[in-house]
């Protein structure tokens, strides 16, 4: 079982990514967030669940555990398949999911392409109970995508800070940071780069 892929995208296309790893290329179909979130040359990292059919082995990757636990669950629905999961986490955030199922709303669901009124149905009453939204401090609630995080850290153990520094200091500021700044590269930077502040100051003096 693949639970996880690490490497560098090679190639981007509209659902899916091409991640080199070890010097293999590994096609995984993404959510079109992460596709749009994602540039060849770019180091990736996605929680994966690979689908094994007798024609075919299809992997599926995404920004965090939580979107990967939605599509196992919405995998066990009745009428849903990998590429009909992976549209609703494309429309839906988990959030967002969680709450339609919570508010026995299927309207959310029925926005979704290739998902039917029946199948809509089936996905609010079958994830009744079993699906709630990730906790706000958690950072499986995306307090920033890997994307837009491992950018910031490059950026700054480019401006001359370590990476575990440049880490730490990220997800302290993401944590308190609105969905914008998180989503946003130049503006996490800058936010990040302003906390980071009296600590570069202390390791140039020392």
């Amino acid at each position: 079982m693949i639970s996880s892929v690490r490497g560098t995208a090679v190639h981007v296309d509209v659902d899916s990514v091409v991640v080199e790893v070890g010097g293999v290329g590994l096609a995984v179909a993404v959510t079109s967030q992460v596709a749009r979130a994602t540039h060849v040359g770019d180091s990736v990292t996605l929680h994966t669940s690979l689908i094994v059919r007798e024609d075919a082995l299809s992997l599926f990757g995404f920004e965090s555990r939580d979107e990967l636990q939605v599509f196992t669950q919405l995998l066990g629905v009745t009428g849903v398949g990998p590429k009909s999961a992976l549209g609703v986490l494309s429309t839906l955030t988990v959030s967002q999911i969680a709450d339609a199922v919570t508010a026995d709303d299927d309207a959310p669901f029925r926005r979704v392409s290739g998902i039917g009124p029946k199948t809509a149905k089936l996905i609010v009453v079958q994830l009744a109970g079993k699906i709630q939204a990730p906790s706000s401090g958690a950072s499986s609630s995306r307090v920033s995508t890997p994307m837009v995080s491992v950018q910031v850290v490059q950026a700054l153990v480019g401006l001359g800070w370590s990476e575990r520094t440049a880490t730490e200091a990220l997800e302290s500021v993401a944590a308190d940071a609105g969905d914008a700044d998180r989503a946003s590269v130049p503006a996490l930077l800058r936010l990040t780069l302003a906390a980071l502040g009296p600590a570069r100051k202390e390791s140039v003096s020392g």
